[in-house]
């Protein structure tokens, strides 16, 4: 409890000295928080022209309009947590290795990985999170049916679960930098793999799609991570297939593997560091 109490201190710190850094340069954060919005803006008219012409995704599927909105919603909710908890401090990680200023952390009483990986964030990015957060409850109170507090609280920590998820694999990724010097192609390429979860699994159908639904599921679980929550917001609980349970069941599996395979290569690179004055 204590170790805790002190790592919650220390990321208060962390938010606070960010939000006055921000603050000190409010044109530029300003600018940021409006470019960013305006990009998913951009995205909903996209998906508002799509609607133009068809009831659903795929025949079949579920994948209404409002449902599909709650769905991007959902989407937009764990990308900008991870955004503005993690993604500078993945993207810094590099430069750290190279600068030396790894060598510090290293010597601070915490765990390293924790200090590298919340000291920075993105204020910036709350924007985006509020604009989701008004999507999920706009397409919620247009689908037909109730949403009951028992849904509510497992979205909630389905939607926990695929913040653990992607961070997993953006420090997995960032850990690397310890062997490879500087992998900025290796965090853009975390980039191209996020941008399977911008659509329901549904879509990924026929002889290519079903290997891309089946890996992106289970090997690198992106799809899961927006998937499940999206699915228990917009879906009823009852009655259920067995395979949907077990898809539903794989959120915290994936969240927990997903963050174990992230410790032990971060904890492996480290073993490999050499520090900057040796």
């Amino acid at each position: 409890m204590r170790g805790f109490a002190r790592a919650w201190s220390v990321f208060l710190t962390f938010a606070r000295n960010s939000l006055i850094r921000d603050m000190t340069f409010r044109a530029n954060f300003l600018i940021e928080l409006v470019s960013s919005s305006a990009w998913v803006f951009m995205n909903l008219g996209f998906y508002l022209l799509i609607f133009h012409y068809t009831p659903s995704i795929g025949v079949g599927t579920g994948w209404g309009k409002w449902e599909f909105f709650a769905f991007a919603g959902t989407g937009l909710i764990i990308n900008s947590l991870t955004s503005m908890f993690f993604m500078t401090n993945g993207d810094e990680f590099g430069e750290m290795i190279r600068t030396g200023t790894l060598d510090f952390a290293l010597l601070k009483p915490i765990d390293t990985q924790f200090l590298v990986s919340l000291q920075r964030v993105e204020w910036s990015s709350a924007g985006n999170l509020v604009v989701g957060i008004v999507l999920v409850l706009v397409a919620t109170s247009r689908l037909a049916g109730a949403i009951g507090p028992g849904q509510v609280i497992l979205y909630l920590a389905f939607v926990l679960c695929g913040v653990v998820i992607l961070y997993s694999l953006l420090f997995s990724f960032a850990a690397t930098s310890i062997w490879l010097g500087r992998n900025t192609s290796l965090l853009d390429f975390w980039f191209y793999i996020v941008s399977f979860s911008r659509y329901p699994m549904e879509i990924y159908q026929g002889r290519l799609g079903r290997p891309i639904r089946w890996f992106f599921s289970f090997v690198v679980p992106v799809l899961v991570a927006v998937n499940v929550p999206a699915r228990e917001l917009v879906r009823p609980l009852y009655p259920r297939l067995a395979s949907d349970w077990l898809f539903t069941l794989s959120a915290p599996v994936a969240a927990a593997a997903s963050f174990a395979v992230c410790r032990w290569i971060f904890a492996r690179a480290l073993r490999s560091y050499r520090s900057a004055s040796s």
